[in-house]
């Protein structure tokens, strides 16, 4: 099998008697490398000691789009402000939203909301053990389920996100593009899980991929899994996994209205909970989210020309025309927009706008 080959696209081979005994050799020296440098992080426990399983569910959907040094302090504040599942289910979803804030991709924390909430009435506020159950969760897909399923209950259940295509990608050879990949992996996977120590197994391959086997770095000559590795014997095995061709994002076109009054207050809405930053605060906007709404309640109004932002969404650009209105009090909002003074909370798109409309300089 070269390296051409796999550039076309191939499938892995069934293994024998043989294969499978190496590849019980080489778990065994992956987990003995997750002992001495395996990361410790919050939400983790090392066999045989288990995560509880609402840590697992937390920490899981946060660090869905996000890297761990981002989700550490919010997994802290969630535990501390809500310490369990009925905590979390009793809370007003705005207050989890409000707390989500700065971790994007907001359908996370309303899933996440109404997990906690069918969990409670339904399962009396505990998890269940199976992959199977766990997915029918909001917001659960089959990697969530997964890994709750095997760090939180220590179950043979099949885990497999984008670090540990990559490392089983170059194990096995598999050229298959992604997003292909992932079901000929899953194909292959449970051949790799160990008789013991299941809950450690798949976090030992995000942390070999976090540390050595990298994107753009292999780094084989101190890797593990590299007596056995088809790619650790190429001269790139970077190439592994295939990626599909970029396509240039689309690029929407919008505007933006802050207003402020005489008390330093901003007017916002609260968004609709379904679509882009569902039940998130947000300014007065048009064209970003293919929405047209009527400004005619804004006509006379002085409009200050702020710096255009750029934000950046997984399927699209949105370059936003930021404007600047100063707005009395006791003029009154239409609803559903009201004063509040507090932006803390705020998704940062609509942060990016606040901060160019306060800005003393105007559009260059």
């Amino acid at each position: 099998m070269t390296e051409a080959h796999l550039k076309l696209g191939t499938k892995p081979s069934k293994q024998n008697k043989t294969d499978k005994d190496v590849i019980d050799a080489d778990v065994t020296a992956l987990l003995h490398w997750y002992d001495i440098h395996g990361r410790d992080l919050p939400w983790r426990r090392r066999w045989p000691d288990l995560a509880p399983a609402y840590h697992v569910f937390l920490s899981e959907l946060m660090l869905q789009q996000t890297v761990v040094a981002t989700v550490i302090p919010y997994f802290a504040r969630f535990t501390e402000r809500w310490p369990n599942l009925s905590a979390l289910a009793a809370s007003p979803v705005e207050d989890v939203l409000e707390a989500w804030s700065g971790l994007g991709y907001y359908a996370r924390a309303r899933n996440m909301h109404k997990a906690a909430q069918i969990l409670t009435s339904e399962y009396d506020g505990t998890f269940p053990d199976a992959a199977e159950l766990l997915i029918k969760l909001p917001g659960i897909g089959p990697y969530t389920a997964g890994a709750i399923a095997a760090f939180a209950f220590d179950k043979p259940a099949i885990v497999i996100d984008g670090n540990i295509e990559r490392v089983l990608s170059r194990y096995f050879g598999i050229g298959t593009e992604l997003p292909a990949l992932k079901a000929d992996i899953a194909a292959i996977y449970p051949e790799m899980i160990p008789a013991t120590r299941r809950s450690d197994f798949p976090q030992a391959l995000m942390d070999l991929a976090s540390q050595i086997c990298q994107p753009k770095k292999a780094g084989c000559d101190i890797c593990p899994l590299s007596h056995s590795c088809v790619a650790s014997r190429w001269n790139d095995p970077t190439i592994l996994p295939v990626k599909p061709a970029k396509t240039p994002k689309p690029v929407r076109v919008g505007k933006a209205f802050v207003l402020c009054n005489e008390d330093g207050d901003v007017a916002v809405f609260r968004r609709a909970e379904t679509g882009l930053l569902g039940g998130t605060l947000a300014f007065p906007s048009s064209g970003w989210d293919k929405s047209s709404p009527e400004f005619d309640w804004l006509e006379g109004a002085t409009l200050k020309a702020k710096a255009p932002i750029t934000h950046v969404f997984t399927h699209f650009r949105a370059d936003i025309e930021v404007f600047q209105i100063e707005w009395q009090k006791q003029t009154s909002l239409p609803e559903p927009f009201f004063w509040t003074s507090s932006t803390t909370a705020l998704p940062s798109l609509m942060a990016k706008i606040l901060k160019s409309a306060l800005n003393d300089q105007g559009r260059n």
